[in-house]
Parts: structure tokens; sequence; C-alpha cells
């Protein structure tokens, strides 16, 4: 694929430098924020070599390419600076000519930053994750001790990620909100200072403290996913006041005192307290939703996981169960995600096993292999099951029967990751009977949609 002319075409089909809001990527889609929708012309963008699928959704203009997406993000987002003289891409909350409005316009909103803010940081989080699983299946295998310097440095290795969330976090969340990035970081930073954390004292969450006799709740702010980005929001207004009123030959030195006098406390006394209880109760009421019927829940997410990739959504979906992994230990939600992928590959071997096609046969033995070490399903989605709707249902009836089971059993995983072979440790638990379960699970929603797959697959059946 020549990255350069397809960021090339790509930017004159969506109407331009001037038409992108904001602009980014995640694992397999270059994602944009037009400021006019209707100036995009999907046909031209969808027939440019290397685009696999167009998908408007969630207030974002997605260009699926599949994992080489950065490159062509990198290529990309040159020629939008190049084309502004290198001025930043200011990000819109508004897109004009569409046909959002009202509610349906500010969930397209909240879905396109959320995705904006977590895109980057996945692959870390993902191969933490994957360190974590490790870890812990070393330590049952009696190869590490808990306690000693290994173990010790081990655990910070996978763990740091998590610990210093707000700073990751209020990074990215100022690329997408338009505020500057690494006074933002600073304000993340404050809230897991070991001074700030230290007024805690044993008391933890809850303990009060006061500024200038201002009382202040305490919060331990490590590993928080909605306090920092709330702050960051409502910092990104006050950064571009800023920036407008205080005169140019002053803002190095006043524009980020300014800013942190004023944001640093702001968060602490008012929005990091918000933003931990709101954040808890989200967590709580989804928790409290698989407690009483998990069965259900994972028949839900097991089988509609697909559709909300499909929608390009499923990353609103990630905060909770990285709130629950860094706030428990464990996460139920994940392991329904697995239901989906290793269904998906189920697909694929029925495929393989019945279709005569040499080209069906070796794209479906590609996403087998893709999906089975780096979890990415869209290529596959978007280029068999979505033109073949039976497959489809094949795919999400076995993502529902085996989410069923994990939710029965009560399946667990200890870290965020992506639904692959490689991400199997994430299952290791105290409790072997836990990735037991989770095998079982998987290969439930494997065999089941290979099965399905291989009725509803046609012997002359052709990829396009």
């Amino acid at each position: 694929m020549d990255f350069d002319a397809a960021a090339k075409d790509i930017l004159a089909d969506v109407g331009g430098a001037e038409n992108i809001g904001n602009m980014t990527h995640c694992a397999t889609r270059l994602r944009l924020n037009l400021v006019d929708r209707s100036l995009a012309d999907d046909k031209k963008v969808e027939a440019i070599p290397g685009v696999l699928n167009v998908v408007y959704k969630a207030g974002q203009y997605q260009v699926l390419i599949g994992t080489e997406v950065p490159k062509l993000y990198a290529a990309f987002e040159q020629l939008v600076n190049t084309a502004r003289g290198n001025a930043p891409a200011e990000p819109q909350t508004a897109n004009k000519g569409t046909s959002q409005g009202g509610i349906s316009a500010i969930v397209g909103n909240v879905f396109s930053a959320i995705s904006a803010i977590f895109a980057p940081l996945l692959p870390a989080l993902a191969g933490s994750g994957i360190l974590r699983g490790l870890l812990i299946l070393f330590v049952q295998l009696g190869l590490i001790k808990t306690g000693s310097g290994t173990y010790t440095i081990l655990n910070v290795t996978s763990m740091t990620v998590f610990y210093f969330l707000p700073v990751l976090l209020a990074y990215s969340s100022a690329r997408r909100f338009g505020a500057s990035p690494y006074i933002s970081a600073l304000i993340g930073a404050a809230l897991i200072h070991p001074d700030f954390i230290g007024l805690m004292g044993k008391t933890g969450n809850g303990a009060t403290t006061n500024l200038f006799g201002i009382p202040v709740v305490l919060m331990n702010y490590s590993s928080t996913v909605v306090p920092i980005i709330l702050a960051i929001w409502a910092y990104s207004y006050l950064y571009k006041f800023l920036d407008r009123k205080i005169p140019e030959n002053l803002k190095l030195v006043l524009l980020p005192a300014v800013s942190l006098i004023i944001m640093v406390p702001l968060t602490m006394i008012v929005i990091g307290p918000i933003g931990v209880y709101s954040g808890e109760g989200v967590a709580h009421m989804v928790n409290w939703l698989i407690d009483r019927s998990s069965i259900l829940a994972g028949v839900v997410v097991g089988g509609g996981w697909s559709i909300l990739v499909s929608l390009g959504i499923h990353w609103a979906i990630n905060p909770i169960m990285i709130n629950n992994v860094s706030t428990y230990g464990f996460d139920y939600i994940v392991p329904w995600t697995f239901a989906c992928n290793f269904a998906v590959i189920g697909t694929t071997i029925g495929v393989w096993l019945k279709a005569r096609d040499t080209k069906l046969r070796g794209f479906a033995l590609t996403g087998l292999v893709t999906i089975g070490l780096s979890a990415i399903i869209e290529p596959t989605l978007f280029g068999m099951l979505v033109k073949h709707r039976k497959l489809w249902l094949a795919q999400i009836i076995g993502g529902c029967v085996g989410g069923a089971y994990l939710g029965l059993t009560k399946v667990v995983t200890n870290a965020f990751v992506f639904g692959s072979v490689t991400t199997f440790p994430a299952f290791v638990e105290k409790n072997s009977g836990n990735f037991i379960n989770a095998m079982v699970g998987m290969l439930i929603a494997l065999v089941t949609s290979a099965v399905l797959a291989f009725f509803f697959t046609k012997r002359d059946e052709k990829l396009a």
C-alpha cells in the first residue's frame, strides 16, 4: 500500500484539511471528525487502494485500513499539518451538514471523544495486561516468588500503566479537547503526587483536608479514569480563554501558572470527587446487572460485541472494563469479548472447511491467524461477515452461546486485554477453574460458529 498516495487521496475526498476538525486512529481505522460531513465522498474514499470500508458512526468518519493504519495516519497527519502551516487540528464538537441533532449529537460526541482518548493508550494497556497475566502464571507455577526482587520489578512493569493512568489520559484528553498536553499531564500528575496521597493517612478515600479553609475530600486517583477526563475537558475551555486573553509575550509564564493554580485545586475540590463517584456509580450499575443475570449479560455482550465493533462504538465500553480491573482487580466483561472474537475465528474455520473458492478460503485463513494473534476482527468482519449476513449470524450465535457459558461460570480476567491466544494468561487466577471455564467457553463459541458457518456456506461461495 502506498501510504502517501492513499493519505493524499483520502484527504482530498473528505473535503481537504480545512474540513478536518479532529483526527486520530485506533488499531485498524483512521477516525476523523469532519466539520462538514456532506463534503466527504464515501464512494471515492472506498475506491482508494488499501481502504476496506467507510463507516460514519458516533460522530466520526471512520476509514477502515487494517493493522497498517498507523503508517497511513502518519502520512495523513503530516499532510493536514502542512496544509495548515503546521497549525494543530482544532477539535469540533458539532458536524455541519449531518442529520444528527439534540441527544444523538451529544451521544455521538461522547463516543467520539472516548475513542480518541483511549485509542492511543490501548497498546500500552494490552501489553501490560499480557505481562500481568504471565506474571500471575509464573507465580502459580512456582517460578517466581511474591515479594522477591524479580516479582516486584515485573509487577511494577505490568502495573505502571494503571498507576499513572491519570497522567496518560490527561495527555491524550488534551489532544482530543484542544488543551496543552504537557500542562494537562501535570494536572494529572498532581493527583497522584505522594504528598497529596499522603494527606489521606490511614483513613483512605473520604478523608478531608482544606485549602485556605475550603474543605477538600481526598481520593486516591491512581488508576482512575473519569476524573481526569472531566478535568481536562473543563481545562480545555480555560486554556482557550487564557490563550486568547494573555499577551503573546507573557504566555510562556502566565498561561501555565494560571492554568495550574486554577485547575489543580478545582480538580481536587470539585471535579475529582465527582468523577470518582460517577465512575464508580456506572461500574457498580454494570456489575449489579451482571450479578442479577450474568448469563443474559454474557449473551448480549458476547453476541452483540461484533455489532458494536461494526458501528465503531465499542470503545465506549472500554473505560468500564479498565475501571473494573483497576478498582477490583478483575473484570467480567472482557471474557465476553473473547467469546465474540473466538466466534469470529470459528466462522473463518467453517468457511475454510466448506468453501472451494481460493480467495475466500485464503481470506478466511488470514482472518483466523490475525485474530488468533492480534485480536483484530475488523478486516474479517467487514471483508467477509458483513457481506455474507448468514455468516455474521453464525458468528453472533456462537458469541451468544459462548458468552452465556462464560457468564454462567462467572469467568473473569485479571487485566484489560484483547481477545486472542496470546492474552490467555489474563485468565490465570488462584482458582484454576477460572482458566478452565474460560477455555471451555471460547471453545463453545468457536465450535458453534464453525458448525453454523459450515452449513451456511455454499461450496461455490465467493469472497465478494
